[in-house]
This record gives structure tokens, C-alpha cells and sequence, in this order.
């Protein structure tokens, strides 16, 4: 399949066919890459966040290429403002997400990396559904603040080596975590930040976030 991108100052704006919609996505690829990793947001963030910036700027800097995506279309976004529920549905991120795995593997560019998945919040449940449903694409998850307990139909489905990391100021996330992580039969390990809440806000943590995630993805999808 042909590569159809267009050069953008954040690298290659893609345009990713996931069922029926079409998502909105960055890619950037550095050469000599070894593995991709696919950036699933929660709600309310963006592939423009300057926090999700953040992170797949580090793992760039490891030597993996990064997807960032926009799991809701422009207007699903908007009406979402108020209803508030193609956020929550596991089922439509999750099926989104395999749809750009899908992507991935069709890519000239892409296909012959190793793809990764990092999740934030209700992101990190699509992705460990979605590498549930394609355990030969997905070799890692890494979930950072991420809710992996909304996906517990499927843990022991995950294959891919799964890295949960908790702020450990986010005692109500910390429990949900450890009920989820109980249910992960592949390679796993779990990191709580001291200090750090939710949003990973406090200083160093998220940099932290960035240097376990880019270890575990160097680990896991590089030779």
C-alpha cells in the first residue's frame, strides 16, 4: 500500500481508516528506527497535548518512531462536549486502536516495526483490549495513569510484556492497577512515582513517565 502523508512541522500528518471513520494522526518516524509506538489518549487530551508531545519526544529520542492519534473525529469531538459518552466506550477506542494497528502493519513505512501501545486513563483500557485482540502486532503496552481495570474481560488475553506505572498519590487509581495487574498472565511490572498524582503534574514526574516508558518500548520492540 502507497503511503499517503503530508509534511507538517510535527512530522507527517496521516490520515489512519479505523472502520468507518478516518482518524487524524502525527507521524514521525527518525531513521534507523527499530519500533513504532502508538499513543492512546484519555479523555480530554489531544495528539497536540503538550504532554503527549513531551513523552514521544523522549521515545524519539530512544530511536522509536511515534504515531500520535485523535481516536475521535473532529465533530465526534465536539459533540462529545456534552454528551460525554464515545469517550468512555471501550469498545469504540478499542476498536479504533486495532484499526490503526491494521495501519501500521499496511504501511511501507511502518510495517516492518514493531509497534507499541502507551495509554493514558481510559486510553490505556483500549490498548490493552486492543493488543488483546491482535496479540501478534502488539509487543508492549505501557500504561501510565491509565485505568487497565476497564478492560478485565481481557487481561488474560494480553500477550504483549505490559509496564503499568501509578502516581503514588493516586490512591483510588493505585488499587485498580494492583486488581488489574493480578490479572495480566503476560511479562508485567509495576511502577508507583512517589509524589506524583493523576495527571503526573509534579516536577520530574512525568519525565520519569517518559524514561521507564521509552526503557520498557527500547526493551521490548528494539533488537
Amino acid at each position: 500500500m502507497q503511503d499517503d502523508y503530508r509534511q507538517t512541522e510535527g512530522g507527517q500528518f496521516v490520515e489512519v481508516a479505523a472502520g468507518s471513520v478516518v482518524l487524524e494522526g502525527n507521524l514521525v518516524i527518525p531513521d534507523g528506527a527499530k519500533g513504532i509506538v502508538l499513543f492512546a489518549h484519555g479523555s480530554g487530551s489531544s495528539r497536540f497535548s503538550p504532554r503527549n508531545q513531551y513523552v514521544a519526544d523522549m521515545l524519539r529520542g530512544g530511536g522509536l518512531a511515534t504515531l500520535l492519534i485523535d481516536l475521535l473525529t473532529a465533530e465526534e469531538e465536539r459533540m462529545d462536549q456534552t454528551a460525554a459518552k464515545l469517550r468512555f466506550d471501550m469498545g469504540v477506542l478499542a476498536r479504533r486502536l486495532i484499526g490503526a494497528v491494521d495501519w501500521l502493519c499496511e504501511q511501507d513505512a511502518t510495517t516492518n516495526l514493531a509497534i507499541g501501545m502507551f495509554g493514558s486513563s481510559t486510553g490505556a483500557a483500549a490498548a490493552l483490549l486492543a493488543a488483546a485482540e491482535r496479540p501478534d502486532a502488539v509487543r508492549a503496552v505501557v500504561s501510565h495513569g491509565g485505568r487497565p481495570d476497564l478492560a478485565a474481560s481481557r487481561l488474560a488475553d494480553v500477550k504483549a510484556p505490559t509496564l503499568l506505572i501509578v502516581g503514588g498519590q493516586d490512591e483510588p487509581v493505585i488499587e485498580l492497577n494492583e486488581q488489574a495487574y493480578a490479572r495480566i498472565s503476560a511479562e508485567k511490572h509495576m511502577e508507583i512515582i512517589p509524589g506524583a498524582t493523576h495527571l503526573f503534574e509534579e516536577p520530574s514526574t512525568l519525565e520519569q513517565v517518559a524514561g521507564m516508558a521509552r526503557d520498557w518500548f527500547e526493551q521490548h520492540l528494539t533488537p
